[in-house]
């Protein structure tokens, strides 16, 4: 089933299964996805605003171009998607215990958003940005952190040697 250009409001769908869905240039607002499983979806240039989507599983599906502002994403699995297009960009989230290991993140935003304890292990990051995030206890090994700017970010410890660090 494929959604095109429609928006979602205030749709509770915690502790559910969802598969093989398609949503094209949808807008999720106050939506709450907890627990749930989307499995196999596609998510191509869509915007969650004021969502909750903690602990999704997100086996197998595709986040194009996706947007998250004001949105709740505790403990979320992003290496379980799609590595083919993988985008997203994150303003003013809540992203506490999320894992991007393996992903391949070049020019990512991250705008005024806490990512404590965030997983970033062989994630390549290259000229992505942290503006104004807390980065406490997040890890970075073996990381592409190349042009990285986290001039604005506070909390965040990487070591050298283990990282790829130019610019």
């Amino acid at each position: 089933m494929e959604h095109n250009n429609k928006t979602f409001e205030k749709i509770v769908y915690k502790d559910k299964y969802l598969k093989g869905k398609e949503f094209n240039e949808c807008d999720f607002i106050e939506c709450d996805f907890s627990d749930s499983s989307f499995s196999n979806t596609k998510f191509l240039d869509c915007t969650f605003r004021d969502c909750n989507i903690s602990l999704m599983k997100l086996s197998g599906t595709t986040l194009n171009n996706a947007r998250f502002t004001d949105s709740k994403i505790l403990g979320l699995n992003f290496s379980e998607c799609i590595d083919f297009l993988f985008s997203v960009s994150f303003d003013n989230c809540i992203l506490d215990y999320s894992s991007f290991q393996g992903k391949k993140m070049h020019k990512t935003i991250f705008n005024d958003s806490s990512l404590k304890g965030v997983n970033f292990t062989q994630t390549d990051l290259s000229t992505s940005v942290f503006n104004n995030c807390n980065l406490d206890s997040a890890i970075f090994y073996q990381s592409n952190l190349s042009s990285v700017d986290f001039a604005n970010a506070h909390n965040f410890s990487i070591d050298p040697e283990v990282n790829r660090l130019k610019k």
